[in-house]
């Protein structure tokens, strides 16, 4: 019995797939006599024909039919094997689901969710979107490994999970530039904040917690906007702005953001209200890589104060 040599079980694979010895040789970059040869020493070493003289054409035998299908089969799983070998990071990455509580603003989601995909340990990131309860309850089954919210987890909810507080910011007051010379005009003299007195205002929704203490603070310091829009979407909230309809406030964190991406300008910004920024986990202690890169990229832009 000879043995496979499976150079010239190629050659004879690639003679077969083009139909032509030249046009294989040209594929290979081997003279059209070295091919010959080596096709010869292959039905040598198998003990059959494998082409038969059609013309100036090579035509297959049945034999040599038999030997291309397994020839074809043999170099597709050659292709197969080196296409697992060099994607073997993609195919072990590991999913990492995070939830994210509607009122945190995506521009600061992104912002903290982003480093994970640069982490050493190869992540396939999964993110949901929903109100805090809905998520918690997909934690508490496994369906999440991480929330990310703008408040602790409610006491009364039964949730063994704990509460990391990574950041906080102080609100800023944002509106269009239009809007702002309409109230400096209409309250001369007035200064930031008492410009609001009487001046429309879009007010975030009840899933915001700065929602109570922006209304406190307002009535503290006797100032009396008149709200024209209440949103549990903070990008419509602040398209809202950017048309003019009204001042709103933000985390002034991202104000930078705010002003470029919505074309409006920072009035001036509130000291005593801070929106806060939590991780809420199983963990007592944070130890997965993804997250410890989340409270790495949080502690940059979200500081806490």
């Amino acid at each position: 019995m000879g043995n496979l040599n499976f150079k010239h079980l190629r050659y004879f694979w690639m003679v077969a797939k083009t139909g032509s010895i030249v046009r294989a040789s040209e594929q290979l970059d081997l003279s059209p006599q070295s091919i010959s040869g080596q096709l010869g020493d292959l039905e040598n070493s198998l003990g059959v024909q494998l082409f038969r003289k059609v013309g100036r054409g090579l035509e297959l035998t049945e034999m040599g039919r038999r030997v291309f299908s397994y020839a074809d089969e043999i170099f597709a799983l050659g292709v197969e094997l080196l296409d697992v070998t060099q994607n073997q990071q993609v195919k072990k990455s590991t999913p990492f689901r995070i939830g994210i509580t509607d009122s945190v603003a995506k521009s600061v989601a992104y912002r903290v969710i982003e480093p994970v995909l640069h982490i050493e340990e190869p992540i396939r990131l999964i993110c949901r979107e929903g109100k805090l309860a809905s998520l918690l309850s997909e934690m508490s089954v496994n369906q999440l490994d991480l929330v990310i919210a703008d408040r602790p987890m409610p006491t009364n909810l039964n949730v063994r999970a704990h509460n990391h507080l990574l950041g906080e910011s102080k609100l800023a007051i944002f509106a269009a530039k239009s809007l702002i010379e309409i109230y400096a005009e209409m309250n001369k003299n007035a200064t930031f904040p008492f410009v609001l007195n009487g001046a429309p205002f879009l007010l975030p929704g009840e899933d915001f917690t700065f929602q109570k203490k922006l209304i406190a603070w307002f009535e503290s310091k006797k100032i009396y906007p008149r709200i024209v829009g209440e949103f549990d979407d903070g990008a419509l909230l602040k398209s809202f702005g950017q048309a003019g309809e009204g001042f709103f406030a933000a985390s002034m964190t991202i104000a930078d953001y705010i002003c470029s991406q919505y074309k409006v300008t920072q009035v001036g910004h509130i000291d005593t209200v801070t929106e806060q920024l939590y991780a809420i986990t199983t963990e007592r202690r944070l130890t997965h890589p993804a997250v410890i890169a989340i409270v790495q990229a949080t502690s940059k832009i979200f500081p806490i104060e």
